[in-house]
């Protein structure tokens, strides 16, 4: 592919930095990025950056501090790397055996590049843990949990694609359109989709059909059009626009990002046999959560380099969507991210502290993330 590269003036990056952060501290305190803007099919404008960095990130996110602050308000006793190794070797080893190689053998494939070997599973593990803290075990969400994996990954598929976010890289590895063609990546992620439904009502076991029904509504509406493809949408419209507000913002990233994530909980929760009143704590500890990871989200996508986010960096800079940091400056979009975590926890504090903390751990994990 024939493409024409050139290097972004530092001072007009500098420049837009500044705009994100106005009002606030220096932006010296930032990671600033060696970048490039590569123009590629005539029109398309990427944004590149190099692993180099320009001046050093000083803010709160050295390995020992991220260390410290995974563990902060949890049972000291908990160990959350442990589990969270755990939990993804188990979540993946479930969706290695649910999506196999069959025929038609491209599609199964292409499926597969894009679910497997990547990915923090945070929801599948946040449908996990809520189903054990309500007295539920992995086995029961399993299903759940998977096919939420699924769910999130075609998003992922679509989103990539040339008429979205036209993005090359996804999980450290090519996008799959890049893999295996357009067509087919489209397919594939229909077919992670309708999967998802079938793998619920085929494969949960131990509770009733009630409750499986209740799962499968719960995420047919949060990925619908009162959830992520409604966020979607808003976003594609109120891209370049200059006079979005931050309640307007929150609405779209509210149903783009946090729907998912507040049925992860919820589900979760629906199988381990939780009280309606457990179920509405979870669900409000989640709609922070959601949120929170979509502000960090929007932090790391200009502080960190696409070798470390193992996707295309400083796109939504690219692509002039509004983001927290446009908005509100870097250091107030940390703040924020740090209240809803807060917020978050609060939900928590009814729970037994010690079936609570691979949830406490969950969220400081997504609040301190790197990629």
């Amino acid at each position: 592919m024939n493409s024409v590269t050139a290097s972004l003036n530092i001072s007009t990056f500098v420049q837009t930095f500044s705009m994100f952060n106005s009002g606030h501290k220096s932006i010296l305190k930032y990671c600033l990025m060696a970048s490039q803007v590569e123009k590629r099919h005539g029109s398309q404008l990427l944004w590149k950056r190099s692993t180099r960095r320009v001046l050093p990130i000083s803010a709160a996110l050295c390995k020992e501090e991220v260390n410290e602050n995974l563990h902060k308000d949890s049972n000291s006793t908990f160990n959350f790397y442990s589990y969270l190794s755990q939990r993804q070797k188990s979540v993946s080893q479930a969706l290695d055996k649910a999506v196999s190689v069959r025929e038609p053998k491209i599609l199964h494939e292409s499926m597969r590049h894009s679910l497997l070997d990547g990915g923090k599973r945070v929801r599948p593990i946040l449908c996990i843990a809520a189903c054990e803290l309500v007295g539920g075990n992995e086995s029961t969400a399993m299903p759940a949990a998977c096919a939420i994996e699924m769910i999130h990954t075609m998003s992922l598929m679509h989103d990539d694609l040339p008429c979205m976010d036209n993005d090359d890289l996804r999980r450290g590895k090519p996008s799959n359109h890049n893999v295996y063609g357009e067509s087919v990546a489209l397919l594939a992620g229909n077919a992670l989709l309708t999967f998802a439904f079938e793998h619920i009502a085929t494969a949960t076991t131990g509770v009733s059909s009630d409750m499986v029904v209740r799962v499968i509504t719960e995420l047919a509406k949060a990925f619908g059009s009162d959830g992520v493809i409604g966020g979607q949408i808003l976003d594609i419209i109120y891209t370049g626009a200059s006079n979005i507000s931050l309640e307007q913002l929150k609405h779209i990233h509210v149903l783009k990002t946090g729907k998912l994530l507040e049925a992860s909980v919820v589900t979760g929760a629906i199988l381990g046999g939780g009280s309606d009143e457990d179920i509405d704590r979870l669900r409000t500890f989640a709609k922070h959560i959601g949120l929170l990871f979509q502000v960090v989200d929007d932090i790391l996508d200009i502080t960190q380099s696409s070798d470390e986010l193992g996707k295309t960096a400083g796109k939504d800079v690219m692509s002039d969507k509004t983001t927290y940091p446009k908005l509100m400056g870097l250091e107030k979009s940390r703040e924020f991210a740090e209240k809803l975590n807060t917020q978050a926890k609060e939900q928590l504090s009814h729970f037994d502290s010690e079936k609570a903390a691979p949830l406490i751990s969950l969220g400081n994990f997504v609040l301190n993330r790197q990629k």
